[in-house]
């Protein structure tokens, strides 16, 4: 009988890399065992949160001990595939773009940007960043040339559904949306909306609601 793959939560798997970038910090400094509190008090998430993400992976601690860091990290480096670099294309290089382009992940050596595609840019190319960016006509023959299976999209709202068509047609399996639209994909792609004005009402919104309260 096969092996049941378990289920991992969406919330449990937003927070691994979190988890990972922590448990670095603790064994560049020197750190060799953590407990949940330690762990809680640096990330602040809640020590019974911690304890029950992990719990979907096995044993990964022993009681009154606490969890090893070095384990961990090794743990985790296997489970978000960090030993396997991961390129990454860009669609849109206005003002969010420029940023994503000068920044490009350099505290993760694993992911980088290492194309990008802009209607001003020419069909040849140029490069900005140290980045190539063509024109978005070429983003099948480049996308399909280099294997890329996520992409970055920060075009104008308008644009984003049919930039996304186009992606799913030549197999991109992974969109970072960064467009006020709630794009239409088939099941084989995963979209992560971050719509920043939404994030910032939020705050907002918790914020009053804090004040608020405070004064009941």
């Amino acid at each position: 009988m096969a092996e049941e793959t378990v289920k991992i939560p969406q919330a449990t798997s937003k927070r691994l890399p979190l988890y990972y970038r922590f448990l670095q910090n603790f064994a560049n400094s020197g750190k060799k065992r953590v407990s949940s509190s330690e762990l809680s008090e640096a990330m602040k998430i809640d020590a019974a949160t911690i304890r029950r993400d992990f719990s979907h992976f096995g044993a990964l601690g022993r009681k009154g001990y606490g969890y090893d860091v070095d384990y961990l990290v090794s743990f985790f480096r296997k489970t978000l595939d960090q030993d396997e670099a991961t390129d990454v294309a860009l669609i849109g290089v206005g003002s969010l773009g420029h940023a994503f382009m000068k920044y490009n992940f350099h505290k993760n050596l694993n992911t980088r940007i290492v194309i990008a595609f802009d209607p001003k840019a020419p069909h040849e190319g140029n490069v900005v960043s140290d980045i190539p960016v063509y024109h978005p006509d070429m983003i099948e023959e480049k996308l399909t040339e280099l294997g890329i299976d996520l992409v970055i999209l920060t075009v104008p709202s308008r644009a984003a559904q049919q930039v996304t068509d186009r992606l799913a047609e030549v197999g991109v399996k992974g969109i970072l949306n960064f467009t006020t639209i709630r794009l239409t994909v088939p099941p084989s792609i995963r979209v992560h909306t971050i719509d920043l004005s939404v994030e910032l009402q939020s705050l907002i919104y918790f914020i009053k609601n804090d004040v608020k309260d405070s004064h009941l």
